[in-house]
């Protein structure tokens, strides 16, 4: 390809001459994207990664919202307008993506990415109106699908409504983690069990109120990603260039927001300082670190898991995973929690993914940033991620993780943690006492106590049934339970 044939010049056959600010170039024939896309192309050659589906998506929603608010308020002629919808509609169907293949890592603030979706439009609405490709005197991408519009306040506009886009499934699939979480809580509801703190023994709890509790991380972090993402409903789109509305009928950001709701489903609003919207990526930054948040709450959760069930012989081993693979290529018979692992990669990928998009956020100047493309690429894949994965997660981990009973009853008996149990019967220093000869003889603090005539067996029972110890006033599942007559309390000596 010549970089600046000349018009008149020598042209291949299965090219066509199209211009831009810069010159002229030949562009593939074939092609529905123009010179500007193609000259994207040929300088950005990053990573071989481009943007999700969701982004093109909410893209050609805005450019369809465009061309019909632009035709309601009297700035595009019918003809055009129902040529460059009917060009929309192709690519919201799920034709032509070949077409936009631009790299994420691409010029500043995402113009190649809207003129890629600019070209492709005008080119498809040209041959339905009878044009060739390239006629941009007739149809242009810049002056009729672009109207009224900017790369500066469609960018974080398409932003928003593919992150919008992106969270249903998300919140689905963290839904049916959060009630996987709750049917383990209930399934072992009644598994009693040692607690640890700083790794040590600690008091008695169950196996249920644990994953209850993981249950409850899940769900604070979900409803927090929910809360935040009603910021993104504010959208730029009218600002043009820097939120002024520069080229843009006043009532455009208006009537472009709502055509855009209905094509979208979702609740969007012009932002009430387009100048802001423009400027500032704060509504991106927030949302990116819901996801960090809940991503931090999933690698705990991960790992917990993997520590219960360590072993299967010299480790924690309280629960099983499933297994899903060999776990060596080297030692027969081992089986590794790949599962949690996996979920592990792909939070730290999220908790980078956000240090990512906050420099990004950072990196704004005066009246744009130009790190947008960064964002959301970041972004979008953090949360396809997080969803994509999930599900499996769901059903090949959590469904069928088991209880090892015995295992949890024998740490349970055997714990140091029970002298905090029968610290309020026999006092403090008389428990602490028992402990530490516990720990040092490898007697148990039951067979102790009861040696040395501070309880008997019965007595000993009914104060460390776990039960009764759990959550005063509740029981093991967290409902209150009826009031139940306590020990009587030991003279302390």
């Amino acid at each position: 390809m010549k970089p600046n044939s000349e018009p008149g010049g020598n042209k291949a056959a299965n090219a066509r001459i199209e211009k831009d600010s810069l010159g002229v170039r030949e562009v593939p024939a074939e092609a529905y994207y123009g010179v500007q896309t193609l000259r994207a192309l040929e300088h950005f050659r990053a990573s071989g990664l481009t943007h999700p589906g969701s982004l093109l998506r909410a893209y050609v929603m805005i450019k369809k919202a465009s061309a019909l608010a632009n035709a309601e308020l009297g700035e595009l002629d019918s003809r055009r307008q129902r040529a460059i919808v009917w060009a929309c509609d192709r690519i919201l169907t799920g034709k032509h993506l070949d077409q936009f293949k631009l790299d994420a890592y691409q010029a500043g603030a995402g113009t190649s990415y809207n003129m890629n979706v600019n070209e492709v439009l005008a080119n498809l609405a040209l041959e339905r109106l009878g044009k060739p490709r390239g006629d941009y005197e007739y149809l242009s991408p810049n002056d009729h699908v672009n109207m009224a519009q900017s790369t500066n306040d469609t960018f974080p506009t398409a932003m928003n409504v593919a992150a919008l886009f992106e969270l249903e499934p998300l919140d689905d699939a963290l839904r049916k983690l959060v009630s996987a979480l709750r049917s383990k809580g209930k399934e072992f509801r009644r598994i009693v069990k040692s607690a640890r703190t700083h790794l040590q023994d600690a008091v008695p709890t169950t196996l249920g109120l644990e994953f209850d509790a993981l249950a409850e991380a899940v769900d604070a972090g979900r409803s927090e990603l929910i809360r935040r993402s009603t910021l993104l409903r504010e959208i730029a789109l009218g600002g043009t260039a820097v939120g002024t509305g520069l080229n843009a009928h006043p009532q455009f950001p208006r009537c472009a927001a709502k055509h855009l709701s209905r094509l979208s489903g979702l609740k969007l609003k012009p932002a009430k300082n387009l100048i802001f919207a423009v400027q500032s990526n704060y509504r991106i930054a927030s949302l990116s670190g819901a996801l960090r948040d809940l991503a931090l709450e999933l690698i705990r959760i991960a790992n917990d898991l993997r520590l219960l069930s360590s072993g299967p012989t010299t480790g924690i081993s309280e629960i099983t995973l499933p297994a899903v693979q060999p776990g060596s290529s080297i030692m027969p018979g081992k089986v590794n929690p790949v599962m949690a692992e996996c979920l592990n990669m792909i939070c730290f990928q999220v908790v980078g993914n956000d240090l990512a998009v906050a420099l990004a956020v950072q990196a704004g100047q005066f009246d744009l940033n130009v790190m947008m493309p960064l964002m959301a690429f970041n972004l979008l894949q953090s949360m396809r991620l997080l969803s994509n994965y999930l599900p499996h997660f769901v059903k090949e981990c959590l469904e069928g993780i088991t209880a090892n009973k015995d295992r949890c009853r024998r740490y349970f008996e055997g714990s140091i943690g029970l002298a905090t149990v029968l610290s309020p019967f026999i006092g403090y220093l008389k428990a602490a006492g028992i402990a530490h000869e516990a720990y040092g003889s490898g007697e148990s603090i039951k067979s102790l106590a009861i040696r040395k005539g501070i309880l008997s067996e019965a007595e000993f029972e009914r104060i460390t049934d776990p039960l009764r110890q759990i959550a005063p006033g509740k029981s093991a599942t967290g409902r209150r339970k009826e009031k139940e007559p306590q020990p009587r309390r030991r003279k302390k000596i």
